[in-house]
Order: structure tokens, then sequence, then C-alpha cells
């Protein structure tokens, strides 16, 4: 994590949970991430089994230029990562992981930025299936952000925390599984061949222009 948002976020929910894997939604008090709201977001599950902005911080419609309540998260990702961003959120709902990741947004002038984005498990009426908390925040803010809004964003890392578990192998086949396979080939299976990389100064498996972190134990 390299943004204070982000950091406060995660921290603010990993103490809240306590001994549970998630906290519940009605225990969020925003006045304890005041520094953080302006990049924080709620997002919600609609019928169509997808996930909307319930709440978004200012900030954040800044990076799009637009309000984002009532409108899709799912559809902000590139088509061709939207089956990688639909494994990790089953990780975040089902498995109760946090999931951190990177992306390049792009302008309709080709403009780009780099953006952290984190992902919280919380629960509402006892489940954790139709509510996400998290925050995007961008590494490096550019002159134009707020007036240039951004039109396609990819991902370029992916990382899961398991606050209670150090296991990461199972969910990176699942991200592997999940890569568009005419961008790597192996044996003439179609299966993507992970390749060694440094992302941040930490070791990585890269999958076409994925990322996955490796990583054990976070507290």
């Amino acid at each position: 994590m390299q943004k204070t948002s982000t950091k406060t976020l995660y921290d603010y929910w990993n103490t809240l949970r306590g001994s549970r894997s998630a906290p519940d939604r009605r225990d969020i008090d925003p006045t304890r991430i005041r520094g953080a709201l302006a990049n924080t977001f709620i997002l919600e599950l609609n019928p169509q089994n997808e996930l909307d902005f319930r709440l978004a911080g200012s900030h954040l419609c800044a990076a799009y230029a637009r309000e984002l309540k009532g409108r899709s998260f799912s559809r902000l990702w590139h088509m061709r990562d939207r089956d990688a961003m639909e494994t990790l959120i089953r990780a975040v709902t089902e498995d109760h992981a946090v999931a951190l990741v990177t992306f390049q947004g792009t302008t309709a002038v080709h403009t780009k930025v780099t953006i952290e984005t984190i992902l919280l498990p919380v629960r509402h009426n006892g489940s954790t299936l139709s509510r996400l908390l998290g925050a995007m925040s961008a590494l490096e803010e550019p002159y134009w952000f707020g007036v240039q809004p951004i039109m396609e964003q990819r991902i370029t890392g992916l990382r899961l925390i398991w606050p209670d578990d150090a296991s990461l192998d199972d969910m990176a086949r699942d991200i592997a599984a999940s890569v568009p396979h005419d961008l790597i080939f192996a044996d003439g299976q179609h299966a993507p061949i992970p390749m060694a990389a440094t992302v941040y100064g930490r070791a990585a498996r890269r999958y076409a222009h994925l990322a996955v972190i490796d990583g054990g134990r976070q507290s």
C-alpha cells in the first residue's frame, strides 16, 4: 500500500473487524476516516449481479469528472480485465480477502495516470455478498486531474491480502485462468505462463499485463 488514504482505510477496517472476518456496515464511522473520505467509496450489488457505486468521495468523482453514485463500478474496467476483477471480487465477498489493485487510467487524449485501489469486505444484513468498501487514489496526481476524465482503465498489478491466512497460490491460479488466453500460450494448451517480475520492489508473477505480487500473512 503506497497511498495514505489506502493505509488509513485498511487500518481502520482491520481494527473495526476485530476477530471477525469483516465488520458490519453499520459499525463504520465516517468521522474516523475523515482524511480518506474523499477517496473512499461503497459498492452495492444491483439486480444484474454487477456492482454499482452507492457512495463515492469527491476526489474519486474528480478522476472521472462526473458523479459516480448509481453508476457501474464493474463496467469501468476494460473488457479484458473483467474476468480478473470478478475473481478478485469473489475473493473479497466470499473468502473475505482484501484486494489491492493498481491500474492505469487513460483519458480521451491519451494522457495516463496510475491509481491504487483497495477493496474490503463488509457485512450488510449479515452477508458480505452485497456491499464492498474501498478507496481509489492516484499514485502521482497529474496537472490535468479533474479536468480530463478517465475513459479507459487497465489493471497493471494485483495483490490479495489475507489478514488471517497466509495462502495466495490458489487465488493466483484463479487469476491466471482469467487472463485472456490470446495474449500468452503454453504448449498448445492456451494456458497463461507466469513470468518472474518485480513490481514496486516486490517479487511477482506476471500473466500477460497482470502482475500477481507474492506476499504472505499481513496484519
